[in-house]
C-alpha cells in the first residue's frame, strides 16, 4: 500500500513542478472584471477552486448589495450566482467543513444599520438559504475553529463593549460566548494560532486571545508601530502572526512598520519595515510561506487619485525582510486577495478600482495539498488507513468515532506549526500528528481521530483544509 501511495505522490509532485515552470515570475496580470464593481464584499475560496464574491457596496454608494458572483480560475471570468437573501456589506464569511459558506451580519449600507441575520451558500445549487440569526447584530471577523465551530468577534458596539459568539454548523445556531476585553474600539483582525486559540488584534492597547476550551478572552501584548485603522494581518506557518501598516487618526500618518506576534511570549516584536506606509491593503500567505502585501492607500502617493496604491511587496519570514515585486495593473484599496488552489492570488474589487480583478503569480506557485486515492485519480476511495492495523478505511474495514486514521498529502510548508484541518462528512477530525512522512522525503503524513456525529456509510467525503485551501475530495467508509 505504501509503495502505491508514494507513486501517486511522485506523479502529483512532478505535474505541479512542471506547471510552476510555466508561470510568470512575481507579476500581476489582468483577468476578467467583476460583473458588479464592489467593495466591503467577502471573497471565499470554495473546494472546487472557484471564489465566491458576495455582497458589499458600490463605490461611493451607501446601499448594500444582495448580489453574488463566482470567479472561475479555469476561464478567468466571473459569472452570476444566486443572490443573498439579505443585502449586506462589511459582513463576515467562513467556509464550513461541509463546503458551504456561512455569511453573517454586516450592514445594509455604509452607516450603522447592522443586521443579525445569517445565511448559507451551497455551491452545489448556487443558492443561499437562511440559517439561525446571530445573538446580536454586528460586523467584525469570523474564524473557523479546530472543532468546526465559527467564532464571530464583533467590532465594538459601545463603550468598552464588543460581544462575541459561536456558530455551530451542526445545529445551525449561534450562541453567546464571553465578551471581548475591549479598551479601544474599531477596526480589528483575527488569526487562528497553532494551539487552537485565536488572536484578536484591535491595535495598540486591546490585543487579546480567545480560548475555545474555556470560552473566554484574555489580554496579551500590544502591537508595536502598527496604527489602528486599516492594518493587515496574516498567520505564518511557524506559528507567528504578521501585522503590517495602518493609519493613525491622531495625525501620525501611514505606517510602514511590521511586527510579529510570538504566541510563546505573548508579545509583538518589530520586524523589517515595508517600503511604503499603507492602510487597507491585503496580506496574503503564499504557498511557500512568504506573504504578499498588495495595494492599499496613502495620500502622500500622488500616482493615483485618493492615494490608492499599485505597489506590492513580499515578506520573507526567513530573513524578516520585505522585497519589491511586480506592481498591480490597477491601484486597489479595501479589496480582497484570495490564494487560489494553483498557488496564484486573485485580487478583486476595492473602493476605487471599478470592479477590476487581477492575478498575482509568485515566483514558484505552490498548489494546494493533494489527497490520494486507491484508483490513482484523486477520487473515490481514499488512501486512508487505520493507524494501528494499516488496513484501508473501506467498506470492509470502516472507521468509527474515536478511531485514529492516517493519510499522506503534499504541499505542506516545511517546518510549519499550524495544523491542517481534516473534514469527514460535515465534521472536523482531531489532528494528532502532522509533519514529514517517515522515510518518504517530500511527503507529509496526517494522523487524525474520527469525530462523532459523522453519518455512517461506505463513502463519507473527506478533504483536507490547509491555510484556507481545500484538497481534492476522496471517500472513506464510516460505521
Amino acid at each position: 500500500m505504501t509503495m502505491r501511495i508514494c507513486s501517486f505522490v511522485s506523479t502529483c509532485l512532478f505535474l505541479a513542478s512542471t506547471a510552476a515552470l510555466a508561470q510568470t515570475v512575481g507579476s500581476f496580470a489582468a483577468t476578467g472584471s467583476m460583473i458588479t464593481p464592489r467593495w466591503g464584499h467577502t471573497a471565499t475560496l470554495l473546494p472546487s477552486g472557484k471564489v465566491l464574491i458576495a455582497g458589499g457596496t458600490l463605490p461611493q454608494s451607501a446601499s448594500a448589495l444582495a448580489s453574488a458572483e463566482l470567479y472561475d480560475p479555469t476561464t478567468g471570468a466571473f459569472s452570476a450566482t444566486g443572490d443573498m437573501i439579505t443585502p449586506r456589506a462589511f459582513h463576515m464569511a467562513a467556509l464550513l467543513p461541509n463546503g458551504k459558506v456561512l455569511i453573517a451580519g454586516g450592514g445594509t449600507g455604509t452607516g450603522t444599520s447592522l443586521v443579525a441575520t445569517a445565511e448559507l451558500y451551497d455551491p452545489s445549487t448556487g443558492t443561499f438559504s437562511v440559517t439561525g440569526d446571530m445573538v446580536q447584530a454586528g460586523r467584525g471577523t469570523a474564524v473557523l475553529l479546530a472543532d468546526g465551530r465559527v467564532l464571530i468577534a464583533h467590532d465594538v458596539l459601545g463603550p468598552f463593549y464588543a460581544p462575541a459568539e459561536l456558530y455551530d454548523p451542526a445545529s445551525g445556531t449561534f450562541s453567546a460566548t464571553a465578551n471581548q476585553l475591549v479598551y479601544w474600539g474599531g477596526f480589528h483582525k483575527a488569526s487562528l494560532l497553532a494551539d487552537g486559540r485565536v488572536l484578536i488584534a484591535i491595535c495598540c492597547t486591546a490585543e487579546q486571545l480567545y480560548d475555545p476550551a474555556a470560552g473566554t478572552f484574555s489580554p496579551t501584548g500590544a502591537m508595536v508601530g502598527i496604527y489602528e485603522d486599516g492594518f493587515a494581518m496574516a498567520g505564518l506557518p511557524n506559528g507567528a502572526v504578521l501585522v503590517t501598516g495602518g493609519y493613525s487618526e491622531e495625525g501620525n500618518g501611514y505606517s510602514a512598520a511590521a511586527a510579529l506576534y510570538n504566541p510563546a511570549t505573548g508579545m509583538f516584536d518589530p520586524t523589517g519595515s515595508m517600503a511604503q506606509g499603507r492602510c487597507f491593503h491585503t496580506a496574503t500567505l503564499l504557498g511557500d510561506g512568504t506573504v504578499l502585501i498588495a495595494g492599499g492607500q496613502n495620500p502622500s502617493n500622488n500616482m493615483s487619485p485618493y492615494g490608492v496604491l499599485s505597489s506590492a511587496e513580499v515578506y520573507d519570514p526567513a530573513t524578516s525582510t520585505f522585497s519589491a515585486t511586480g506592481d498591480l495593473k490597477i491601484a486597489h484599496t479595501a479589496h480582497t486577495a484570495t490564494l487560489l488552489l494553483d498557488g496564484t492570488v486573485l485580487v478583486a474589487g476595492g473602493e476605487w478600482s471599478a470592479g477590476s480583478a487581477e492575478i498575482y503569480r509568485p515566483a514558484v506557485p505552490i498548489p494546494a495539498p493533494a489527497l490520494f486515492s486507491l484508483s490513482g485519480d484523486g477520487g473515490g476511495q481514499g488512501a486512508i488507513w487505520h493507524a494501528i492495523t494499516g488496513e484501508i478505511a473501506s467498506a470492509a474495514n470502516p472507521a468509527g468515532a474515536g478511531d485514529v486514521l492516517s493519510l499522506y498529502t503534499t504541499s505542506f510548508i516545511p517546518g510549519g506549526l499550524i495544523p491542517p484541518q481534516v473534514s469527514i462528512g460535515d465534521r472536523l477530525g482531531e489532528i494528532l500528528y502532522f509533519g514529514n512522512a517517515p522515510g518518504y522525503p517530500g511527503y507529509y503524513q496526517v494522523n487524525f481521530r474520527v469525530p462523532s456525529g459523522v453519518m455512517p456509510g461506505p463513502a463519507a467525503p473527506v478533504h483536507l483544509i490547509y491555510f484556507g485551501r481545500c484538497s481534492n475530495e476522496v471517500t472513506m467508509a464510516v460505521r
